[in-house]
């Protein structure tokens, strides 16, 4: 045991001293068009298996974060990007014609693809892991004291691959992904000062999560709902919806904890979950090995849920990087479906504010780079009957998550500029854009459509995106489409009803071209034979 605790001890050394490089390499790598760099790319979804089980074509994800292959624009970066299985040659092809004046054999020559030929659901990383060969591959195409490495979220794993390739990796370290969780996104909340649902603290047992319930119902008797929460759900997929109102009868207000207890313990199987087919014995399984807590579901009339999204920088920065109106469904409209960019104007510079109160205190705990915070947005009276909007923060990602390859992709492309005074995003020409983006337009009309097929629609329909005019769409998530129905899309336009046009106008003319009587057309622009 002794032997294993003095080799974990390297371990964190040597990761501590990979992520201080980060630090004196910073002003480097944020000038990419003048240095030279390169880029490692584990898109990994290192999350729980069978929460991930429950996003269709989760595999495919990995695709979310190809939008980093518009760093090749710059000339001297190289990107190095691994995938589960190969990356269809057409979809590679389709982010380098998006570089703006860089010739494409010239960007195609500065891109290493690979691959572990393996589609099981065990994550990336870990794959990478298992693969020495391939390891030692991935370590013999970088120049390592010009290489860092990128990731979709932090673990363990990532830590693991981090130290031996000796590649500094440019996320959290993973002794921090508590403060991303459900429990320690609340326990930041208080510290800041932040306003947040009553809830509970977390709890590991079906038992307890009753008994916190309870304790929550007792505070809050009017209380007409409460969401159940996962404490390491994402997307809201571990969410699920507890309805007071049919316990009345059988806890009414002077009933004791005791009863509350027990009405509640009758109601969980009966819980309304956000994910498809979940059931109260698989959710329940779960809280023991992945803890859970309870909050008060905010009612509310007119009610949005947006966001806010920041950086720390290996320096210690903390920087806003933006806003959004988040687009949720399910059945309790709390999965993450989509977003609109910028968030409101009436609250979107609130809650950047709130996000740098957030950063700040993260900071003092270590983090570094992605963090957002979401809120939920309930329009009420103030004293005096003015409307205005109450702001309620949920929860804490410590990750790249829905928000960030849509504006990240915005950002590569335009090469512009986010400001703090407005909450707006100006193109070089002082332009304001605007975007809507999902990776959630699914419907079983686009099941069989192949990435060419996609690739052709574009072309024949002119879907695709404008370097001259910066509006258009940018399509991501091409490899679900085929299987599960399902595409990702991020339309951009100089204003949110442009960017609504040209959002709208893709989805009415994939319904149209997924028509049983829709004439179909190759790429040579006739039917084929």
């Amino acid at each position: 045991m002794e032997g294993l605790d003095i080799s974990s001890s390297k371990e964190a050394d040597k990761f501590q001293f990979l992520q201080g490089q980060l630090r004196d390499r910073w002003e480097s790598i944020e000038g990419l068009d003048n240095s030279e760099y390169d880029i490692l790319v584990v898109p990994s979804l290192s999350l729980d298996r069978r929460e991930l089980l429950k996003i269709e074509g989760f595999l495919h994800y990995e695709e979310r974060l190809l939008f980093s292959l518009i760093r090749l624009q710059s000339p001297k970066t190289r990107v190095i990007y691994v995938t589960s299985q190969p990356l269809p040659p057409i979809v590679i092809d389709y982010y380098l014609q998006l570089l703006p004046g860089i010739p494409f054999s010239h960007a195609r020559d500065r891109l290493l693809l690979f691959s572990t030929y393996d589609s099981s659901t065990t994550p990336l990383t870990q794959k990478i892991l298992e693969r020495p060969r391939l390891m030692e591959r991935i370590r013999q195409s970088l120049r390592l004291e010009k290489s860092f490495m990128i990731c979709y979220n932090s673990t363990t794993l990532e830590r693991d691959l981090s130290v031996q390739l000796g590649v500094p990796l440019l996320a959290a370290d993973p002794d921090l992904l508590y403060w991303g969780t459900k429990s320690g996104s609340r326990q930041i909340f208080a510290e800041c000062g932040v306003s947040h649902p009553d809830g509970s603290e977390l709890v590991v047992s079906a038992e307890d999560l009753a008994s916190a319930a309870a304790e929550l119902w007792e505070r809050q008797p009017s209380l007409e709902r409460m969401v159940v929460k996962l404490n390491e759900g994402f997307s809201g997929e571990g969410n699920a919806m507890l309805d007071l109102k049919p316990l009345q009868h059988k806890a009414p207000g002077c009933a004791s904890h005791k009863e509350r207890v027990a009405a509640i313990c009758d109601r969980f199987p009966f819980l309304r979950f956000q994910a498809k087919n979940e059931t109260w014995s698989n959710f329940s399984s779960r809280i023991p090995e992945l803890g859970a807590i309870v909050e008060a579901f905010i009612e509310g009339e007119e009610k949005r849920s947006p966001s806010v999204q920041g950086r720390i920088t290996p320096t210690g920065e903390v920087e806003i990087l933006s806003t959004h109106d988040q687009i949720l469904g399910g059945s309790g409209g709390q999965i993450y479906l989509g977003c609109y960019f910028p968030g409101d104007e009436s609250y979107r510079l609130q809650l950047q504010e709130i996000g740098l109160r957030v950063g700040r205190n993260l900071v003092q705990k270590g983090a570094l780079e992605r963090f957002a915070v979401d809120f939920i947005a309930v329009r009420q009276p103030d004293k005096t009957g003015k409307p205005q909007w109450d702001l309620q923060a949920i929860e804490i990602n410590l990750r790249k998550g829905g928000t960030t390859h849509p504006f990240m992709t915005l950002k590569f492309l335009t090469n512009g500029r986010y400001d703090m005074a407005t909450g707006l995003f100006y193109s070089q020409q002082g332009c304001p854009k605007y975007y809507i983006a999902t990776d959630n337009l699914q419907k079983d009309r686009y099941r069989g459509l192949l990435p060419n097929d996609l690739m052709d629609i574009i072309a024949h329909q002119r879907l695709h995106f404008d370097t001259s005019t910066q509006t258009g769409t940018v399509f991501h998530l091409m490899g679900c489409l085929s299987e599960f129905g399902k595409l990702g899309l991020t339309s951009i336009g100089n204003s949110h009803q442009q960017a609504k046009d040209i959002y709208n106008r893709v989805n009415n003319v994939l319904d149209e071209e997924t028509k049983p009587t829709a004439k179909i057309l190759t790429s040579a622009g006739r039917p084929p034979t």
